[in-house]
């Protein structure tokens, strides 16, 4: 088992990596290995709709987006976390996402995704939905904890304190991790879901 981390937070031992690191600890005691990729920091560009990735199946801007697409394909779960700016993700985080969901054409269907959200004190919820729609879209079952998958602190550290929201990554972990299992087992038992071909539809008048 495998679980990509991805750190959005432009400081790599902040409060962000407090709480991924309390999850990794749990997945290392199962036996998943964890790898954390700190984007946060990284200049990473947005989406500019030119479509290139359908014919060379990497984004055109050839940066951390496709160092990550291999790890991204190759594990069993991901976990997306950042701090929350404006009641939202930090931006190099969702460009970053944006472009590595929309590049990428590997089926992603019941990877586990989990999304982690850290703050000072408000706008958690909704950046925890921001994240969730990522895994959404492509099939990704979500992880669910004790509560919603957040952590408080403002300075470098202050997440240590959190105790219920350490114990919320504790317990994401376990649930991610017997979620990644079971699907395991099921896809050795039943497949995967019979898949539709895709019917888009334009809403114009």
């Amino acid at each position: 088992m495998k679980v990509l981390m991805i750190n959005g937070s432009p400081h790599a031992k902040g409060n962000t990596y407090i709480a991924l690191h309390e999850m990794e600890k749990i997945f290392q005691k199962e036996e998943v290995e964890t790898e954390i990729l700190q984007i946060g920091n990284k200049p990473i560009r947005g989406c500019i709709a030119c479509n290139s990735c359908s014919e060379k199946g990497r984004c055109v801007f050839d940066d951390a987006v496709n160092e990550a697409a291999p790890k991204f394909e190759e594990c069993d779960g991901l976990v997306v976390a950042s701090p929350v700016y404006y009641a939202s993700a930090n931006a190099t985080l969702i460009a970053f996402l944006d472009r590595l969901f929309y590049s990428t054409s590997f089926d992603k269907t019941m990877k586990v995704g989990a999304a982690v959200v850290a703050a000072r004190r408000g706008g958690l919820s909704a950046t925890f939905d921001e994240l969730n729609k990522y895994f959404t879209i492509c099939g990704m079952p979500v992880a669910s904890s004790q509560y919603w998958n957040s952590i408080h602190g403002r300075a470098q550290g202050e997440a240590e304190q959190d105790g219920e929201g350490l114990q919320t990554m504790r317990t994401l972990a376990r649930n991610m991790t017997f979620l990644m299992k079971s699907i395991a087992l099921g896809k050795e038992k039943y497949g995967l879901p019979e898949q539709e071909p895709f019917s888009p539809t334009n809403f114009i008048r």
